[in-house]
């Protein structure tokens, strides 16, 4: 394999990329070489038009800002940046989500409905709403109302982040004034706190970055729930990965992006399109899946995944795509570039995210039905001009099971022991058959191989009888990889996990094992780990921090990926990145964030970017927390 990427589909389109003079992520990385050493270590301010300044990490020139300010008020000031820019993102979609729920409650929204009515009604009595006697519409409101006032309120403590905490953790919390009354406000404070002449503790700076984290976690949980209500809670089927799932004989349709109300039209109006795309000679539409929108319309509609955010380019470059129908987040601008090499199609959809050359459809709750409907016609026409002699399908695909929800994992223990269906995961934990879980997180980063730490270091650690959950784009590469299969287990399993997987799977009717690797879904379902480790929390009458539960985001690369790890280490979970983050010209910062936060939280960053040497660091975390929990390490199982 190349040093550019392990999946042999990429690294097939790369090579014809470059006969075909196609620019690629890798071609322009190589071009921005050296990259900057100040911002790379983070001590590069602009904050203001005095700048930009920058601290000299050798102690030769500068080391205050012209303000006075020092590299560690720099460093974390730009952290703190960082995670605000992640959180906007998530938050911003979670207010798309609950705009949807709004509308559906006022009968604005033609287009959508409620899909899991009981889900509906657990959030809403969750949440304090009394349904009894009440339409579904009432609770609806009702519901809206009260997820609204995670946006309004001015006072007090996010509510959703008591339900998604254990009481211990959220009273820890709430003493170092660390939770988010609304999710809004908190991105308002956090850029105002790091303006100029603001805040210039390193150390409450960096509380503050946590603060705007949690946020983020907030915001992750509103669209996991109101997104399953939307379009249902997923349930495990059988899909594929990887850019074999192309069709030389379809109208080929990606969606890419993040936020599901756009794909799951695309996927829902494409069915009932067939019969024009057998008029213009296909054989049907195949919508296939790019980054974590590919997500959500896999774990409900089992659309196979082509490729993670590094592979989107190589998507295009196969010359198969009749369009590319985008929304949100994580679209590169060169897609345009590569699109226009070929007929495809660039679709963009949101008003916030426009890229010059695409054909631009506004879609919008009213006119759901109706652009999305116009978006797959635009692709029925690009396939009558698709020129077959361009068109290269790498020949990889993988099989997948996919769609874990909480609800799923908890229904599948539940045939092993209906009474207490935590106990069987519970007692092999216990036993050592499962060490412990890792959750796969995150991004690709072009400065790694493509998906190389997310796969070596899986397969280390199921090994070791870790059981793996995976999301985002850390799950496109576990899948493209084979780690999604219940014929995985078999091949990557430790003898422990194994016997766990097959005893599981049996009971639950899969006449075999539970795949090793459970995805769980796209990125803003992260929060569905939280349930479950504050779940185990509670029965063990614990806090997260005690786990033997690390989470792992080995190629990070966007500041949601840092905001996320951040709020997973302010619930005290070790969270290991392999990319060096921009913190380490300040001491002080690097340290908080590798070691102090273990004493504050119970989390805290772990950076290693060998993947050996990573595995070993993450069994060294759950071995010293199953020691003080009274149970075996790996070592004396």
């Amino acid at each position: 394999m190349s040093e550019k990427t392990i999946d042999p589909a990429v690294e097939e389109m790369l090579a014809l990329a470059a006969e075909m003079k196609i620019e690629t992520f890798w071609d322009r990385y190589q071009a921005q070489l050296p990259q900057c050493e100040f911002g790379l270590r983070g001590i590069c301010c602009r904050n203001c038009l005095h700048g930009p300044c920058r601290i000299d990490p050798f102690k030769e020139g500068a080391q205050k800002g012209v303000c006075g300010a020092t590299a560690d008020t720099i460093v974390a000031r730009n952290f703190v940046r960082t995670c605000a820019g992640g959180a906007a993102a998530h938050i911003d979609h979670a207010r798309h989500v609950l705009e949807v729920i709004e509308k559906i409650a006022h009968g604005h929204a033609a287009g959508y409905n409620v899909t899991d009515k009981q889900k509906l009604e657990n959030l809403a009595q969750r949440l304090g709403i009394q349904t009894k006697g009440k339409s579904e519409i009432e609770v609806l409101k009702e519901l809206a109302k009260e997820v609204a006032k995670e946006f309004q309120r001015q006072e007090g403590y996010s509510k959703y982040l008591q339900l998604y905490t254990t009481k211990k953790r959220f009273e820890k919390l709430a003493g170092l004034n660390v939770l988010p009354p609304n999710l809004d406000l908190t991105i308002t404070e956090s850029l105002h706190r790091t303006t100029m002449g603001v805040d210039a503790d390193p150390v409450n700076l960096i509380l503050g970055a946590v603060k705007v984290a949690l946020a983020d976690g907030a915001a992750l949980h509103i669209s996991t729930d109101l997104q399953d209500i939307l379009f249902g809670t997923p349930k495990p089927l059988f899909s594929k990965a990887n850019l074999g799932v192309l069709r030389e004989d379809s109208v080929n349709i990606a969606v890419h992006g993040h936020v599901p109300l756009l794909s799951a039209k695309v996927a829902e109006q494409a069915e009932k399109l067939e019969k024009e795309a057998s008029s213009a000679g296909a054989r049907g539409i195949n919508v296939v899946g790019i980054c974590c929108t590919g997500h959500e319309v896999l774990e409900r509609y089992g659309v196979p995944l082509a490729q993670n955010f590094l592979g989107s380019e190589m998507a295009v470059a196969t010359g198969a795509l009749d369009a590319i129908i985008v929304d949100v987040q994580c679209i590169a601008p060169s897609l345009i570039t590569v699109a226009d090499c070929f007929h495809t199609k660039l679709i963009t959809t949101f008003p916030i995210a426009k890229i010059p050359g695409a054909e631009h459809i506004e879609f919008t709750t009213e006119n759901a039905d109706e652009a999305t409907n116009k978006m797959i016609k635009i692709a029925i026409e690009a396939f009558k001009k698709r020129d077959k002699t361009k068109v290269h399908i790498p020949k990889y695909e993988q099989k997948i099971l996919a769609g874990f929800s909480v609800e799923a994992i908890v229904g599948a223990l539940s045939k092993v022991d209906p009474s207490d269906p935590l106990k069987p995961l519970l007692d092999n934990i216990v036993k050592g058959n499962i060490l412990g879980a890792a959750l796969f997180a995150g991004c690709n980063n072009v400065k790694l191989p493509q998906d190389k730490l997310h796969v070596t270091m899986a397969k280390g650690l199921l090994e070791k009888n870790v059981l793996i959950l995976s999301t985002g784009c850390a799950g496109y590469a576990l899948a493209k990889a084979g780690l999604m299969s219940p014929e995985a287990t078999f091949k990557y399993a430790g003898e422990g996990l194994k016997a766990v997987l097959t005893a599981v799977g049996k009971a639950a009717g899969l006449n075999g094992p539970l795949p090793p690797v459970l995805n769980i879904g796209s990125c803003v379902d992260n929060s569905r780990a939280v349930v479950i480790v504050n779940a185990l929390a509670d029965k063990l009458g614990v806090d997260a921090e005690a786990l033997p539960v690390v989470a792992c985001a080995p190629e990070a690369l966007t500041e949601k990926a840092i905001a996320i790890g951040t709020w997973a280490v302010s619930l005290g979970i070790p969270v290991h990145i392999g990319i060096v983050p921009p913190i380490i010209g300040s001491n002080l910062v690097t340290e908080i964030a590798t070691s102090k936060a273990k004493d504050i939280f119970g989390g805290y960053f772990i950076v290693e970017p060998d993947p050996a040497k990573a595995v070993d660091k993450l069994i060294a975390v759950i071995d010293e927390r199953r020691s003080k929990l009274g149970l075996k390490t790996s070592k004396e199982i």
